[in-house]
């Protein structure tokens, strides 16, 4: 399906994700974490209604830091971010509402350098209603959304004079090594020399307080992990019986990154009709892994940075030192 456009006044949608595509690419990824030993789910069949709204819940639960310590940075750096990179364009992948972003906004904005905000979402509904919002909050500025795929569609986002493409919420950690190797080389061949890319990351501290913030007392994370399979059973067909499962939060000290699990409490053969009903077998006690989550030395992320072409300028980090901004350039 070619891309659609739509324009209305200062906004401009252009939607490059074929719906279709968008199902079978799901279907596919689905099918080969549910068939790898131990099995695991791509982590999108969170994100239903009932999804967002747990997860954001648990934004705002004291056991889960993340959030706000990014917040923080962005509330106490933002101008000095927007006199570094003199930005004309902001990129902001995974967007959703653009919340935090209206700081690296409001800089950019007070700065006089700002043209052109792009939120890039995977969710057209969302985008549309976001992309609005920062229209009218913000006359002057053009704002054009790409509805797309970040893993897929990086080379579809406008570029022109400078660009500063932001990649917030240590969303980097859901992806395994050679993931990120893959996504961060596409972001050096999506800038133009001289661009400027802003990634927030997770760092590493102690186990208890990041199995914690993956397992509140409240039960909330357990319910937006269970949630998954609901959306699952929905939208591919599955037989899922979430009660079946305990969630289980688990440090994995080697690859540095939290693991969210479910649990099966007694034996499971669930048939997924909408995978050609694909047979899965879990016995008691085995586990289906719905999420990574990495957490990064600082160290690390430089590395990483280097290694992908791009080259890290400045760093900050909230007052507790829990999550870093990492501010890069493409030579």
């Amino acid at each position: 399906m070619p891309p659609t456009t739509d324009t209305t006044g200062t906004v401009r949608v252009r939607v490059h994700l074929d719906p279709a595509d968008w199902s079978r690419h799901l279907a596919e990824e689905t099918r080969r974490g549910l068939t790898d030993d131990p099995p695991w789910t791509p982590p999108v069949w969170f994100y239903d209604e009932v999804g967002s709204h747990l997860f954001d819940r648990i934004t705002r639960l004291d056991e889960y830091y993340p959030t706000e310590a990014e917040r923080s940075i962005l509330a106490a750096r933002s101008d000095e971010i927007a006199h570094l990179t003199g930005a004309r364009t902001l990129v902001e992948l995974g967007s959703g509402t653009s919340d935090k972003t209206r700081l690296l906004l409001d800089a950019l904005w007070a700065a006089g350098t700002l043209r052109t905000f792009s939120p890039v979402d995977v969710s057209e509904e969302v985008l549309r209603t976001a992309a609005t919002a920062i229209a009218e909050g913000y006359p002057g500025i053009a704002v054009d959304a790409v509805v797309g795929d970040f893993g897929r569609h990086l080379d579809r986002i406008p570029t022109g004079g400078r660009t500063l493409l932001a990649f917030l919420g240590s969303t980097i950690g859901n992806l395994d090594p050679d993931q990120r190797r893959a996504f961060l080389a596409s972001v050096t061949d999506a800038l133009a020399p001289g661009d400027w890319f802003l990634l927030g990351t997770d760092l590493v501290k102690d186990e208890a307080r990041l199995l914690a913030a993956y397992d509140d007392a409240a039960g909330v994370t357990a319910a937006f992990n269970r949630n998954a399979l609901v959306v699952m059973n929905r939208e591919l067909g599955a037989d899922f019986d979430p009660d079946a499962y305990s969630h289980r939060s688990h440090w994995d000290p080697v690859a540095h990154r939290i693991e969210m699990h479910l649990v099966a409490d007694r034996h499971q053969r669930v048939t997924v009709r909408g995978l050609d009903d694909l047979v899965v077998d879990l016995g008691a006690g085995e586990h289906l892994r719905t999420e990574i989550s990495t957490k990064f030395t600082a160290e690390g992320v430089e590395h990483e940075l280097l290694a992908a072409g791009l080259e890290p300028v400045s760093a900050w980090t909230d007052p507790a030192g829990d999550v870093r901004l990492t501010l890069a350039r493409r030579p």
